[in-house]
């Protein structure tokens, strides 16, 4: 098994429009930020969604969680990290933190997620097994 040399992030600096009335981000935002840092990480990996849909899976969220830890507001930038945790069974979890450029935590997601078979409209029952037929970097997923 690969493990990955350092944890996968992506930088992304907080829009003026997505903050709510008193100058935070929006709530709903933070779920945008997590859901950019995973499709991010399946690209690094070579898995697009053309990929995805052509071997008849998709991703589906199935659970998230946000703990909110400290405001973002406008212009601040942010590094969204992106760890997948294997159980063995038909789900596998993806932990998230959003964290300012100085190190201040701001925001910790917890998702849980599976692989649909698109065809039978069912989890497929090895996830990981699907992501290691079609990526080109096993160590971002902690494969």
């Amino acid at each position: 098994m690969s493990e990955p040399s350092e944890l996968f992030s992506v930088r992304v600096t907080v829009r003026g429009y997505e903050t709510d009335v008193q100058g935070h981000l929006n709530q709903a935002v933070y779920l945008n930020y997590a859901e950019h840092a995973r499709w991010s990480l399946l690209q690094a990996a070579g898995v697009s969604q053309q990929r995805l849909a052509g071997a008849g899976v998709g991703p589906v969220a199935l659970e998230t969680t946000i703990r909110h830890h400290r405001e973002l507001l406008a212009g601040d930038e942010v590094d969204v990290s992106c760890e997948f945790e294997w159980s063995g069974g038909r789900t596998f979890r993806i932990r998230q933190e959003i964290r300012k450029t100085d190190g201040t935590l701001a925001a910790e997601v917890s998702a849980v997620g599976g692989m649909m078979d698109l065809k039978e409209r069912r989890l497929v029952a090895a996830p990981q097994e699907v992501f290691k037929e079609l990526t080109t970097d096993l160590g971002l997923f902690g494969l």
